[in-house]
């Protein structure tokens, strides 16, 4: 049965995966303003979607919210608050960094996100993990700090949204209740809502195209809404640290596009380190394979 929450997370961090090949078409553009619209487009129809396609799913979440006790009713409008902040934060600062530090920060955060998924996963949640997903952590370590090498200041920044969107993922493990859709809806408008004071500074005056809104609506749904449910849909079944060792996807597919797509020059250095990585992915899923095939070989005893 968990087969469906892997598949939801894989495809969710896939499709992320392939998302620079879009960004491309909007390179004339600033950041902020692909943030900004995208961010925007994405919780307008999302509203539209729990309105009119989606009522009763919304009537039936509402009736559920009121009839829970105060305490759980607090805790879902906290760890939702939260959720949205840190989201809105991991998305600012994401831009800021992109714009004033550089695009090798942002790309090592992925990496590094991962990482710390993991471990406050560990210290927070207290999901276990095995000797040999430790030994995946490592890996995962050895191959940041190699690709940071003499970038002090990438690393620090990369660190930031790291940690931002690691937050963002341990907090959703506590956001079982209500329906997947509309928490997602909910965090995404406390997101924009918060990103809206620094829209008139930071958007520019370039005039927006029929061609830019149209690849802002096929960003805002196919990678923005689609993956971000299918993540949070998958954290029903599938605990944090694992993931947030998925979240390598994505890292993985933009580097396989750099070198086979784009075209670009690859180092020695970063071949090494995203071999790692891969290595660490598939050395983290070891202990969750052999309990699946235990439990099917029990299963097939007892037929």
């Amino acid at each position: 049965m968990r087969y469906k929450y892997y598949l939801a997370v894989i495809t969710a961090f896939t499709i992320w995966g392939f998302f620079s090949i879009v960004l491309k078409s909007l390179d004339s553009f600033p950041a902020f303003d692909i943030l900004m619209y995208r961010s925007l487009f994405s919780v307008c129809i999302m509203l539209l979607v729990s309105l009119f396609l989606r009522p009763k799913a919304l009537k039936r979440n509402i009736k559920l919210f009121q009839s829970l006790p105060e305490k759980n009713k607090r805790n879902i409008v906290i760890i939702n608050l939260l959720s949205g902040l840190f989201l809105a934060l991991n998305w600012f600062i994401f831009i800021y960094v992109m714009n004033n530090v550089s695009v090798s920060a942002t790309s090592l955060a992925y990496l590094i996100c991962p990482i710390l998924t993991m471990v406050m996963a560990f210290l927070i949640l207290k999901e276990k993990l095995f000797k040999v997903q430790w030994l995946s952590v490592g890996l995962s370590l050895i191959s940041c700090l190699l690709l940071s090498f003499g970038n002090f200041i990438d690393l620090f920044y990369s660190m930031i949204i790291a940690f931002t969107y690691a937050i963002y993922l341990v907090l959703q493990r506590k956001n079982q209740e209500m329906d997947r859709f509309l928490v997602l809806t909910f965090q995404i408008g406390i997101a924009v809502i918060l990103l809206l004071p620094f829209m008139p500074a930071n958007v520019s005056n370039i005039e927006k195209t029929t061609f830019f809104y149209a690849i802002i609506a096929l960003i805002a749904i196919v990678f923005t809404i689609v993956p971000m449910y299918l993540n949070i849909y998958a954290l029903k079944g599938l605990n944090s640290s694992i993931i947030g060792v998925f979240i390598y996807l994505n890292p993985i597919i933009n580097f396989l596009l750099a070198v086979f797509y784009f075209k670009e020059h690859i180092s020695f250095l970063q071949a090494l380190s995203f071999s790692l990585i891969g290595m660490s992915v598939i050395i983290f899923n070891i202990p969750n394979f052999r309990n699946h095939r235990k439990k099917r070989k029990a299963i097939h005893i007892k037929i």
